[in-house]
């Protein structure tokens, strides 16, 4: 059986909550995960996810700063910086 160890839980982007304060939303945090007895770490991105009035999963991926594009929205298969990611939402606002 795997066993898996929480080494650290990721919050949610302050900037990307406050774009989507006036949607209907559920945020599930992420978190870095380590199997025991090995040296593999798992990443479960934070996921926003706005159900009205739209329907768009967005996920946050921890990320090194060589990537600068943490983000990816799950309906579009593609991935973006936040300065995209709040164009995409303010533009979604009209």
């Amino acid at each position: 059986m795997f066993e898996f160890e929480v080494l650290q839980d990721l919050k949610p982007n302050d900037e990307v909550l406050e774009i989507i304060k006036n949607y209907e939303y559920t945020v599930k945090k992420g978190k870095i995960k380590y199997l025991k007895s090995t040296n593999l770490q798992f990443i479960e991105p934070t996921e926003y996810s706005i159900t009205f009035p739209i329907i768009l999963t967005i996920y946050e991926y921890k990320v090194n700063e060589i990537a600068n594009k943490p983000f990816s929205i799950k309906e579009h298969k593609q991935k973006y910086n936040l300065k995209e990611i709040k164009q995409i939402l303010i533009k979604l606002k009209i």
